[in-house]
């Protein structure tokens, strides 16, 4: 079935079976009614042909994804398609690396003048993929419409309080802040947009990166082509798509016959053996960023008190857990800031598993056992209807009945389940916070200031010394003064546990042994398809 240009579907095609013939067809018998038979097997084949999307063009990429991009906008793009497919599109100021290193892209190098000015030096000869020039003038577009009231950019908040943009001349950009704010550097990784683009971005996209933007049918697939000017050298790759298939075995025995070229997350631990055993292809993992923890509610009566936190954490076997369950595709962590990122904490407070420990703690707590295989505590835990989260509920009630705490498990739709955790209507619950790349989320997070609606301390932890240590990050510029001060937030997160960090996951790829160049960054971006290729079969 063909759709239209806005992803709608039209109508089947009846031009290849004119409704004469299948009128006549009623009408006919034996030989006649044979000839028809041998007409329709004919035309059939020609028929799907024409139904079936042709094949890509040689060295294109084709990738399986579960999910198609929300929007091709990058100023609002939020979940992890739209994200990836537009820093394929455009170009940002800087970007992450696979060190999750902070580089220039479109910038040539940025000046903090004071606390409160930056001047951004663009590099010269940039191109949009119409051929426009992009300038200063873009990028003060770009960011203005992320940092205004308006906005609903989820952007806005990473780059402080802007009082001012000028563009001096074509290749400068001057930044003027209302107050300090040390994240505005890390910030300036939105991509690009052209000056007075609006909403028809989120499906006509136009930037400055490796590819540019050829089509969009949702629910079926994206393709990109190459961008012959592209600043950094044309990609090898002719081009891209994003096969959307929903089924994960659907995607991966797409990959195992070659109509697909890459699957990365999500991918159930269980099948790797099985993916790593098919002729040409191969399975990689790489440190990532994504931090998957166990939330409480401070507010809680059990659960406010720190030896409770500390006894839960203590008895959660997150080791075992991401060994067995998800098969070492986790590596168990104490900070939501991960390994890879460059303000990661090390020797903070570490809670081993031990049912003992966990005992002790509640007995300290005031949680005595009751005997007659009665539990200590109980407490209600609420997960999305997910089968590997709610395996996961399962194997944490385990855990935890072994120290005497009894976890009742709620699993329900996400729209419910993410409605109750913004609004604090829960004891317990776990969730991953994905791609943490500047430390000022902590702010966010934890900040008391940052209770719904404005932040995610979802628990209401407050904690006056955290508070200042926060507020002090956000003002200082000094990188080793940074990470000073998010190295002492770590570690009284640490002691204090508003969250028990479980583990950090591990970013996994299943690729044709044909793609060569392809590097798992921590963030799970698609950054280096633009120097990855194909190499060709015999």
């Amino acid at each position: 079935m063909e759709k239209s240009k806005a992803g709608t579907a039209l109508p089947p095609n009846t031009d290849l079976f004119p409704l004469p013939v299948f009128h006549h067809a009623r009408l006919l018998s034996g030989y006649n009614s044979f000839l028809m038979k041998c007409l329709i097997g004919l035309l059939l084949p020609l028929w799907i042909a024409a139904c079936t999307p042709a094949p890509p063009p040689p060295d294109t990429l084709v990738i399986a994804v579960e999910t198609g991009p929300a929007t091709l906008d990058p100023r609002i793009a939020t979940d992890a398609a739209s994200v990836n497919v537009c820093r394929l599109i455009y170009a940002p100021l800087f970007r992450r690396d696979a060190q999750m290193r902070l580089v220039p892209q479109l910038a040539e190098k940025l000046e903090m003048k004071d606390p409160l000015t930056y001047v951004i030096t663009l590099r010269r000869g940039l191109r949009f993929h119409t051929g426009a020039p992009l300038t200063a003038e873009d990028a003060r577009y770009s960011l203005l419409s992320i940092v205004d009231e308006k906005s609903a950019s989820p952007m806005k908040t990473s780059l402080g309080e802007v009082a001012d943009v000028e563009t001096p001349d074509p290749l400068t950009l001057v930044v003027r802040l209302k107050k300090p704010f040390a994240p505005f550097e890390a910030g300036l990784t939105f991509g690009i947009v052209p000056h007075g683009a609006g909403k028809e971005l989120a499906r006509n996209p136009v930037g400055a990166g490796p590819f540019r933007f050829v089509s969009y049918e949702p629910g079926d697939r994206l393709t990109l082509a190459r961008n012959p000017d592209y600043m950094y050298g044309a990609p090898r790759l002719a081009g891209i798509v994003l096969k959307i298939v929903p089924d994960e075995t659907v995607r991966l025995l797409e990959l195992k016959k070659h109509n697909v070229h890459l699957v990365m997350n999500p991918i159930t631990p269980a099948v790797l053996p099985w993916l790593g055993a098919q002729n040409g292809l191969v399975v990689k993992d790489g440190a990532g960023v994504n931090v998957s923890y166990l939330g409480f509610n401070m507010r809680d009566p059990a659960l406010k008190n720190p030896l409770v936190r500390r006894a839960i954490a203590h008895a959660i076997d997150r080791r075992a857990i991401a060994a067995r369950l998800l098969k070492g595709l986790a590596d168990p962590t104490e900070t939501l800031i991960a390994p890879p990122n460059p303000y990661h904490a090390e020797g903070l407070s570490q809670y081993p598993y031990s049912p003992e420990t966990a005992r002790r703690l509640l007995d300290e707590a005031g949680y005595p056992d009751p005997g007659g295989g009665r539990p200590r505590l109980t407490l209600t835990f609420k997960t999305s209807k997910n089968p590997t989260r709610r395996t996961q509920a399962e194997v944490f009630a385990e855990n935890l009945a072994r120290a005497g705490i009894a976890l009742q498990i709620k699993s329900m739709e996400w729209g419910a389940f993410f409605s109750d955790i913004k609004g604090g209507n829960f004891q317990m619950y776990s969730l991953t916070w994905v791609g943490i790349a500047d430390p000022d989320i902590l702010h966010f997070i934890f900040h008391s200031s940052s209770i719904p609606p404005a932040g995610a301390n979802r628990g209401g932890y407050a904690n006056p010394a955290l508070d200042r240590l926060l507020e002090e990050g956000r003002s200082a510029s000094d990188e080793m003064a940074r990470k000073r001060i998010y190295g002492e937030v770590q570690r009284l997160l640490a002691e204090e546990l508003p969250f028990v960090t479980l583990w950090t996951g591990r970013n996994v790829a299943a690729m044709d042994v044909r793609l060569k160049g392809f590097v798992i960054y921590p963030d799970e971006s698609l950054d280096s398809l633009a120097t990855a290729w194909l190499e060709k079969g015999e």
